[in-house]
């Protein structure tokens, strides 16, 4: 037997029977190139990276453990009474700025501030009833300090939950005197009526002149709420700011229009219809005429209308990210991280994101936490959402809280 045999053949280096030039150096691409190891594409440059944030995967196909749900969602133990909880809510509302690496430039940045500083110092109560023990008890405790003057409570009509605002007396007085829109006298009026009736919401019509009335409308301390009857024979009609359009003309409401013949004078109110609505437009003499009642004045705070939209605002998009899952709920960490918009951290595990190539960080100005949010924390938009019933916090003894959506 041949040494060659034993050895398995020769050890020499075949030349390929293809003929190598030009035309193996000039192969397709797609040739060498699907030979590549393949990895995740990263976020696309020619899409905004603001928008790429809400297009997370959902890590979590199954349902999460439930032990129960959380009772309170305060982290602070010295939460314990009304002022308190308020106090916190204020100084624990915004993130902080950007020491480095904003995204925003310096007028991006002044506007965030100006926008922070024209916010009215009012909280929610149901905010409140979030974070401490006992909602009933809070409920309560927030009466009694109204009867004595030490808060008040605005209720903005059709906002719901969160159209019941408190802010302490102090605020709103400081808040008074610093309106440039009101003179000396309204200022004294008021503050002394507010003092005579520490827990009063509402005022009369003739608690103050008409003028000072007018002013407070326009600096936005009171809203008005007309209550106006119109009395034909036996039958009276109210009508407010809020009935629906075909309820605010007694009769010529569309019940009546809709039986009258097309093209008479019936199908477009009758005779005297500006008359009949209070205006003095043509029409019979004897026409009867709006009789208005009397008018509801309401406390207000500057600003509770900009306060409202941004919160609604917030809890709309919270809950929108808990729809990003399957079953509508994620753990707290991954919702943070949705909310924050993957802003990098200095943390291990977004360091192990960047080394393995995932998408891991962009810069803050460019999410929508502060493009549209100016920077609204987190904790604080869930708080609202718990005491507002948006969501639910449970316990997962596996991966922290896990936020549910109702």
């Amino acid at each position: 037997m041949s040494l060659r045999s034993i050895l398995g053949g020769s050890s020499r280096v075949k030349k390929s029977s293809k003929k190598s030039g030009a035309k193996s150096s000039s192969s397709s691409p797609s040739s060498w190139a699907s030979s590549l190891p393949r990895r995740k594409p990263g976020p696309k440059r020619g899409k905004s990276l603001a928008e790429d944030e809400d297009d997370a995967d959902d890590l979590f196909n199954d349902k999460l453990d439930d032990y129960g749900l959380v009772k309170a969602l305060a982290t602070d133990l010295n939460l314990r009474d009304v002022p308190q909880a308020i106090l916190y809510i204020r100084s624990h509302m915004f993130s902080s700025m950007p020491e480095q690496a904003a995204g925003m430039n310096s007028t991006r940045i002044a506007e965030v501030l100006n926008y922070r500083k024209r916010l009215p110092p009012v909280v929610t109560v149901s905010h409140i009833q979030a974070l401490l023990e006992s909602p009933s008890a809070a409920e309560r405790e927030i009466a009694e300090l109204a009867r004595a003057g030490f808060l008040r409570k605005v209720v903005v009509p059709g906002r719901g939950d969160i159209g019941e605002t408190i802010v302490l007396a102090a605020d709103f007085e400081q808040l008074v005197k610093d309106s440039t829109i009101l003179d000396m006298d309204t200022k004294d009026s008021l503050a002394r009526l507010l003092k005579e009736n520490p827990g009063v919401q509402a005022l009369g019509p003739n608690a103050l002149r008409a003028s000072e009335v007018d002013q407070l409308i326009k600096a936005g301390f009171l809203i008005a709420n007309h209550t106006g009857a119109t009395r034909y024979g036996s039958t009276s009609h109210s009508t407010n700011v809020y009935s629906r359009p075909e309820d605010k003309i007694t009769l010529t409401s569309l019940d009546i229009i809709s039986k009258q013949p097309t093209g008479s004078l019936g199908a477009v109110g009758g005779e005297g219809v500006v008359h009949k609505t209070g205006g003095t437009g043509g029409g019979s003499l004897g026409a009867p005429r709006l009789d208005t009642t009397g008018t509801e004045l309401r406390l207000a705070v500057p600003g509770n209308g900009t306060f409202l939209k941004l919160l609604s605002s917030a809890l709309e998009h919270l809950v929108s990210l808990l729809g990003k899952s399957r079953f509508r709920e994620a753990p707290e960490t991954v919702l943070r991280d949705r909310w924050d918009g993957g802003i990098a951290k200095e943390e291990a595990r977004y360091a192990a994101k960047r080394s393995r190539g995932e998408f891991a960080s962009i810069l803050p100005g460019q999410t929508r936490k502060w493009r549209q949010f100016y920077g609204l924390s987190f904790d604080w938009v869930l708080q609202e959402a718990v005491g507002s019933g948006l969501v639910e916090v449970f316990d997962t003894r596996s991966v922290g809280r896990g936020i549910r959506a109702i």
